[in-house]
């Protein structure tokens, strides 16, 4: 036992050296050294002890991590979150936070991001070395999921390394875009249980490590250089977001503009969605269309106006990090927080099977829209026998479980998009395409603002 104690120690101690003596070498990168950082060995509780409560938890959840191995997207995912490169790290946030982040497209972005992520990868060598716990996957003699054996065996496994830098990323890019906050978290929060899933941590490891990465990144804002780099970063991401932050957005027109007579209620900019959070890339409650579907729409707009009813418009445009939202979504099947709004009949396993989800929308060319009739009389939406999203028979346009008026207030609708140019969904009453659409073969990917 005692030799035990002797080679943990040792390692540590010369881990320790090993990074005092490159700090000289690497300070230059660095908003702060190590002694400038607060000391996790301090900060944090030891990890839980074999047989206690906390650690029987740890085993149920790695029991959890190897069934939800057993889902390809969510496998995938896990691989991809054990990339230990700082572009594959800013590549999974992308969708979330709206924009690409690379050395080249967003330089004042990236020089934030890298030298905080280097700054505050510092902070977990000491507890690692200090406190040398077993891994999961070496803990019960079996494999990770995403082929890390060789590189984790003997390493510690407390805190987590990639948890720290998921979450001190999504605090960071969440500083940078507020209004995207929910996704970039969640989408970290995801990141640390991939760490669970590929056997490499247990869960207290990654529950102990966004705690450090909440300390590292407190202690971030009390470095001028930091600051000073985090209000650059912040210019440059207003700067391309003004500038639509993707190529395309010059040929868009906003509907409140070009159709100012249509009610909008973007669903994926609030949380009363199938989804149940703002989606991806809707920075603002508006609507997006190209300049032709939004002429074409206007002239259904004036028709329908002279028959007593307004649009009432639920979504446009649809960024593609929109899009990969929803199948992020969809292949996290335990995720059924709106089920019974919008899906009560259907096993969330089966929605890429019956392509409720895909991972290509014609939403995202520009040119299509997801609307109902608003009776200016009544007040009211158009009864159309079904709501907006609804995953169901029930919302085939030809759907006869309705009544007669019903059915008849879905085609007020579909005859006046006829009329105008739009080809309708055989299985969305409310889903319509401009026939002669602009771009048939192109997916954009700016965010939806103003």
């Amino acid at each position: 036992m005692k030799k035990r104690v002797f080679e943990h120690m040792k390692k540590f101690f010369i881990v320790i050296a090993m990074l005092a003596l490159s700090a000289g070498v690497y300070a230059q990168d660095k908003y702060l050294s190590t002694d400038e950082l607060p000391d996790l060995i301090k900060c944090l509780p030891a990890p839980p002890q074999k047989g206690s409560p906390a650690f029987k938890y740890d085993v149920k959840r790695y029991q959890w991590g190897k069934e939800q191995r057993k889902d390809p997207a969510r496998a995938e995912m896990a691989y991809k979150d054990a990339l230990w490169t700082y572009e594959a790290l800013l590549g999974q946030f992308a969708s979330a936070f709206g924009l690409v982040v690379s050395k080249e497209g967003t330089p004042q972005i990236w020089k934030l991001m890298e030298t905080s992520l280097r700054t505050i990868d510092q902070i977990r060598v000491a507890p690692k070395a200090y406190f040398h716990r077993i891994r999961p996957f070496e803990y019960f003699k079996e494999s990770t999921s995403t082929g890390e054996d060789d590189v984790l065996r003997g390493e510690g496994s407390y805190p987590s390394g990639h948890t720290i830098r998921s979450w001190l990323t999504a605090l960071l890019l969440a500083e940078i875009n507020p209004s995207a906050a929910d996704g970039i978290y969640s989408r970290a929060w995801a990141y640390g249980e991939s760490r669970v899933i590929a056997g490499a941590h247990w869960q207290s490891d990654v529950d102990a490590s966004r705690v450090a990465a909440s300390i590292g990144y407190a202690r971030l804002q009390s470095c001028g250089a930091f600051r000073a780099q985090m209000s650059l970063a912040q210019d440059e991401f207003r700067r391309l977001i003004s500038a639509g932050g993707q190529q395309g957005r010059e040929h868009f027109v906003s509907l409140q503009e070009a159709v100012p007579d249509a009610i909008l209620e973007i669903r994926y900019f609030g949380t009363y969605n199938f989804v149940g959070t703002r989606i991806d890339g809707y920075l603002a409650p508006t609507a997006l269309m190209t300049r032709e579907a939004a002429d074409s729409l206007r002239a259904v707009s004036d028709e329908v106006m002279k028959l007593g009813y307004r649009l009432k418009i639920y979504d446009a445009y649809r960024p593609q990090c929109a899009v990969d939202h929803f199948v992020r979504w969809a292949a996290d099947v335990a995720d059924t927080t709106m089920r019974r709004y919008f899906y009560p009949m259907v096993d969330k396993s089966r929605l890429f099977e019956l392509e409720y989800i895909m991972a290509k929308s014609g939403h995202t060319r520009g040119s299509t829209v997801d609307l109902t009739l608003f009776d200016m009389n009544t007040e009211k939406e158009v009864d159309m026998g079904g709501t907006f999203d609804w995953f169901g028979d029930e919302s085939h346009p030809d759907y006869r479980g309705i009544t007669d008026e019903q059915y008849a207030n879905r085609m007020i609708l579909r005859e006046a998009m006829l009329r105008h140019g739009f080809k309708p969904l055989d299985s969305e009453w409310w889903h319509f395409t401009l026939k002669n659409e602009p771009f048939p073969d192109t997916y954009f990917n700016f965010p939806v603002m103003n």
